[in-house]
């Protein structure tokens, strides 16, 4: 049986929402302990059902390690990333943020939604 279009459509663009807000993901899950980009890309799979390589995951670690976001440190041989003070302000606000969120998404949709 041929798999749906429809399904496949929605499927990709489930993992592009999530690749686009994977910083604000991953400095969510980092609130919760620290994370090494392999357990990240665990969650990834057990929570979206989506895969990520280790290269975009540890990336975009990097990343958020020169803004600051994160700190990274080694530990048991595996180096594992924590928030920083200036991560939890970021989540802050983004969270206050959330309605705006939601009502812009609204406004793309537009009539779709309707």
């Amino acid at each position: 049986m041929e798999p749906v279009k429809g399904n496949e459509n929605v499927k990709k663009l489930r993992k592009r929402v999530i690749k686009s807000f994977l910083d604000l993901f991953v400095l969510a899950e980092d609130q919760e302990r620290p994370l090494s980009g392999y357990d990240i890309v665990g969650l990834l799979r057990k929570r979206f059902d989506v895969y990520f390589s280790p290269g975009s995951v540890y990336s975009l670690l990097f990343s958020l390690e020169r803004n600051c976001l994160v700190a990274g440190k080694m530990f048991s041989r595996k180096r594992v990333y924590a928030l920083t003070e200036k991560g939890e302000e970021t989540l802050r606000t983004v969270a206050s943020a959330n309605g705006k969120i939601l009502g812009l998404l609204r406004d793309m949709l537009g009539s779709a939604t309707s």
